[in-house]
């Protein structure tokens, strides 16, 4: 058998296969990856990084932003409907902050959306 670099894959591929003929194993005995919920995962995401922001304990950037309130209490007309935080606070109310500290509580949380 020729050992050039170029074939040596080839062979390792082919062994490959006739193990698998050998042992009968199909195609559709290889195991797949579970599908996932796009939108859970990007709710589990969401609140992870809530939690993150809650338990800052220093005056960061995002802790502020996140909780920036505008001057007219209303938004500007070509701004979204809903903010970021809205969905987090739609969930879990006005405590929303002492409910993301808790690491239990957004474990829970976390688990229940997906």
């Amino acid at each position: 058998m020729d050992t050039k670099q170029a074939t040596v894959p080839q062979t390792t591929n082919s062994t490959k296969s006739y193990g698998k003929k050998m042992l009968n194993i199909k195609l559709k005995d290889r195991i797949s990856t579970p599908v996932i919920n796009v939108v859970q995962y990007i709710q589990r995401q969401k609140w992870r990084k809530t939690g993150y922001t809650a338990r800052e304990k220093d005056n960061r950037w995002t802790k502020r932003c996140t909780e920036w309130q505008p001057r007219s209490g209303r938004r500007d007309r070509s701004r979204p409907e809903a903010r970021w935080m809205d969905d987090i606070r739609r969930a879990s109310g006005p405590q929303w902050q002492r409910y993301a500290q808790d690491r239990r509580h957004l474990q829970r949380a976390t688990s229940c959306s997906g």
